[in-house]
C-alpha cells in the first residue's frame, strides 16, 4: 500500500474533528458516518449496504465510496475479515478516514483517495471476495450538470463510465467473487451487459418500488466473476412503503436502529 495514498486529517485529542459544515450521522448500533451537504447518502446507499451485506470471514472493497456509508453499515454488527474503501476525491476520503478513526475501526477499514480505474500498487488484485459501488446515475453529458464539483462526480458519469467501474471490479475480484451494484431501472440493460462484457456475470436481481402502485424506481444487481452465463434470479420486489405510506416492515428491518430516525 502507498503511504502517500493513506489519507491524513488533523485530530484533537485523539478524537477526529469535525469540518465546518459537517456532522455525525448515527446508523445504528453505535456507528455513526460523518456528512456534509456535498458527501452524504440516501436510502439508496442503505439498501445496497444491506443487498451486498458481506460474511465475516470476506475481504471486501467498496468503490466511489462517497462519505464511507456502505463500508461503515457492513461494520455495524459483524465486520468482514478488511474492507478497503476507494474514494477520489480527497475531501471526502478524509471524512471517510476520520470517521473509521471515530468509530474505532482502523484495524478493519483501510481508505484509499485514488481513482477506481488506476488502484495499481494501492490493492491486491484478484483477491477480493465482493466488490460494491453506488455509482453516479446519469450518463456522462446527459441530464442538467449540477455546478457543484463534488455533486457532478456523485451524480454523473464525469470520471468513469459504468464500463470503467465493472472492469475495476473484474480485475479486483477473485475467481467467484461478487460484484453488487444499484442503479436506476432505466439503465438495466446498460449495467447487465457491462457486467457481462467484463467477465461477471449477471445472478441477482431485485427491483425496488416506492408503494405497490408506484413502478420501480432503482433495481439491485449481483453478478459472479467467471460465471457460467445464464442462471439469473429476480427476487422479490423490496417495497419501501406499506399501503398506508408507512415503511414497510422489510424497510423497517433493513435500517435497523436507523429506522428511528423515520419512525
Amino acid at each position: 500500500m502507498s503511504d502517500n495514498m493513506i489519507i491524513h486529517s488533523t485530530e484533537s485529542n485523539g478524537e477526529p474533528m469535525l469540518n465546518p459544515g459537517e456532522h455525525f450521522e448515527p446508523l445504528g448500533n453505535g456507528i455513526s458516518v460523518i456528512v456534509s451537504d456535498e458527501n452524504h447518502f440516501s436510502t439508496d446507499t442503505i439498501l445496497l449496504a444491506h443487498f451486498s451485506a458481506p460474511k465475516k470471514h470476506e475481504k471486501v472493497i467498496e468503490l466511489g465510496s462517497g462519505c464511507g456509508t456502505v463500508s461503515l453499515i457492513w461494520c455495524r454488527k459483524s465486520p468482514p475479515r478488511s474492507v478497503t474503501a476507494v474514494e477520489i476525491q480527497p475531501q471526502a476520503a478524509d471524512m471517510i478516514r476520520r470517521g473509521v478513526l471515530h468509530n474505532k475501526l482502523e484495524n478493519v477499514i483501510t481508505v484509499i483517495n485514488g481513482d477506481l480505474r488506476d488502484l495499481g500498487g494501492m490493492v491486491e488484485f484478484g483477491s477480493y471476495d465482493m466488490a460494491a459501488m453506488n455509482p453516479p446515475y446519469k450518463i456522462g453529458g446527459g441530464g442538467l450538470v449540477n455546478p457543484n464539483e463534488n455533486k457532478k462526480i456523485a451524480r454523473h458519469e464525469t470520471e468513469c463510465t459504468l464500463d470503467d467501474i465493472t472492469k475495476a471490479a473484474a480485475r479486483l475480484l477473485r475467481f467467484g467473487g461478487r460484484f453488487c451494484i444499484c442503479q436506476r431501472p432505466e439503465r438495466l440493460s446498460d449495467v447487465l451487459l457491462s457486467m457481462r462484457n467484463a467477465g461477471i456475470e449477471p445472478k441477482k436481481l431485485r427491483l425496488v418500488q416506492q408503494r405497490k402502485d408506484k413502478a420501480p424506481k432503482l433495481f439491485l444487481a449481483e453478478g459472479k466473476r467467471g460465471g457460467q452465463p445464464g442462471g439469473l434470479v429476480v427476487q422479490p420486489t423490496l417495497f419501501i412503503e406499506n399501503d398506508n405510506f408507512e415503511l414497510s416492515q422489510e424497510m423497517i428491518d433493513i435500517y435497523g436502529d436507523y429506522k428511528e430516525k423515520y419512525l
